[in-house]
């Protein structure tokens, strides 16, 4: 059974979010103190995180910021404002997806679920190969020329896509088809923010214009 990290300080929420978990077959584990939350959620050995972006003395960016320097565990984060800026800073410190608040249950439960399924994904490849790089899934890694770096459950998914369909373009809604399985719901924004990550940190391993580019078409790994 799956375990999900709950940090949300309105507590009637938070029942209801556990309840709602719990009937779903998934065990929740609820996190109050939000000070010291990203150390609450390593050891509760969480699948994966809900976590609210305004918190009582911090806020879910700090903790997510936080957590990415020690963990990749998928982070869902829920946000009471309906604004472009929140989703944008939440998909940049490495958010694997994000929910408004007050947000449909089922949509809720169809996103855990896609984030689950881009986890274990059946018939694929744990490693791939292309041009030097050496995509490991399973470890979320790239290595390239000795070095290794860490990727964010999409970031890892948007190599893999374009590795998978190297010499064609991507076009943005087969990607984000692919890595949300419910793109009317996504923000156009959101993919942009995951790509350009994706590409500082091929960067950082000397791998600079990797990921074109195409105008009105999509996007190429060359």
């Amino acid at each position: 059974m799956k375990k999900i990290a709950v940090v949300e300080d309105d507590r009637s929420l938070r029942t209801a979010l556990a309840g709602l978990l719990q009937e779903n077959g998934y065990t929740p584990c609820l996190i109050q103190d939000f000070m010291e939350a990203d150390r609450e959620i390593m050891e509760s050995q969480a699948d994966l995180v809900l976590l609210d972006i305004i918190l009582p003395g911090t806020n879910g960016q700090a903790i997510l910021r936080n957590l990415r320097k020690k963990s990749q565990v998928p982070v869902m984060m829920l946000t009471s404002k309906a604004e472009e800026m929140d989703e944008i800073l939440a998909m940049s410190y490495g958010a694997d997806d994000y929910i408004t608040k007050p947000y449909n249950p089922t949509l809720l439960l169809l996103k855990i679920e896609a984030i689950f399924r881009r986890m274990t994904p059946e018939n694929q490849k744990t490693e791939v190969e292309y041009r030097g790089m050496q995509v490991d899934l399973l470890r979320s890694t790239m290595k390239y020329d000795g070095q290794e770096v860490v990727l964010s459950k999409n970031e890892i998914s948007i190599l893999y896509y374009l590795m998978k369909n190297k010499g064609k373009i991507v076009s943005r809604d087969e990607l984000m088809d692919y890595l949300w399985d419910c793109n009317d719901f996504v923000d156009d924004n959101t993919l942009t923010v995951n790509i350009n990550r994706l590409r500082k940190r091929l960067e950082e391993v000397g791998l600079s214009g990797v990921i074109e580019t195409r105008r009105r078409q999509g996007y190429l790994l060359v």
